[in-house]
């Protein structure tokens, strides 16, 4: 753990990673941080006792890998005021959207690693999609499996253009669940169950259902065959959403988030 790695913003996903190589045993030294919000450096210092600066500068030269935490449409903007600091580092970029192409032109080097991780890396509980450039050798990528390695799952893909699938799939999916959780919270409340009530229901479920298809060797579909009697509850359930194409209409919201990722690194991505 001699390395230090240094990341260029300092929101939730920066966080999350840094707590977790903090767990690792990490020194606060190691990690520096380029941070422009006070109220975001103040809280990375209050909670990990990171220190986190304002603009990069030459600090951040001693970098062994470089950690972008940064929103699409700021990148090429950080990149460029970094650059001249970080030429020997690798780079890990969590940016939605940013193809590693466009990283590389802006940042001079080919040492490249996308992910697209999701909200549940908050807790540990998150799945990452990965993607490394060429020039990635099989140490660098175990660097990048230990640093994302207290942020849950993680899946190495081998085409990048699959980063778009997993964004539609699992970095927006979060908020998928949340939504049928909320529908199914406001359907137990109206049919008499208190909010409360109706979300733990909704919650456990969730919960439940997930666990269950990880510990069976049966797909998703044949787990739903067997809990849906012939005219009973669940039945009528499924047959009202597939009365209505809910499947369709679920699958299509996917195809438009996956377009959405493809006109992120279209629109942001430029030279």
């Amino acid at each position: 753990m001699s390395e230090r790695i240094a990341f260029i913003g300092g929101g939730n996903m920066a966080s999350a990673i840094i707590g977790g190589l903090i767990g690792q045993g990490y020194a606060p030294g190691q990690l520096d941080v380029v941070e422009p919000f006070a109220a975001t450096r103040d809280k990375l210092k209050s909670s990990y006792g990171v220190s986190a600066q304002a603009e990069p500068g030459a600090f951040l030269s001693s970098a062994t890998m470089v950690v972008w935490a940064v929103k699409p449409q700021t990148f090429r903007e950080a990149a460029l005021q970094v650059r001249p600091h970080i030429q020997q580092a690798l780079h890990l970029s969590v940016a939605a959207g940013i193809r590693s192409n466009s990283i590389v032109n802006w940042l001079g080097t080919q040492r490249v690693v996308r992910a697209m991780p999701n909200t549940p890396a908050l807790i540990g509980k998150g799945i990452s999609g990965l993607f490394a450039r060429p020039a990635v050798t099989a140490q660098d990528k175990q660097q990048v499996t230990q640093v994302m390695a207290d942020t849950g799952e993680l899946l190495w893909v081998d085409v990048e253009e699959k980063l778009d699938v997993v964004t539609a799939l699992s970095g927006s999916g979060p908020a998928y669940a949340f939504y049928f959780m909320e529908a199914m919270t406001t359907a137990g409340a109206e049919m008499g169950l208190t909010r409360d009530e109706a979300q733990q229901l909704a919650v456990a479920t969730f919960i439940g259902a997930g666990e269950l298809v990880r510990s069976s060797s049966e797909s998703p579909k044949v787990l739903r065959q067997r809990v849906t009697s012939k005219n009973g509850t669940t039945d009528a359930a499924i047959n009202s959403m597939e009365d209505d194409d809910m499947q369709a209409i679920f699958i299509n919201a996917m195809y438009a988030a996956r377009r959405r990722a493809q006109e992120l690194g279209d629109e942001f991505g430029k030279a």
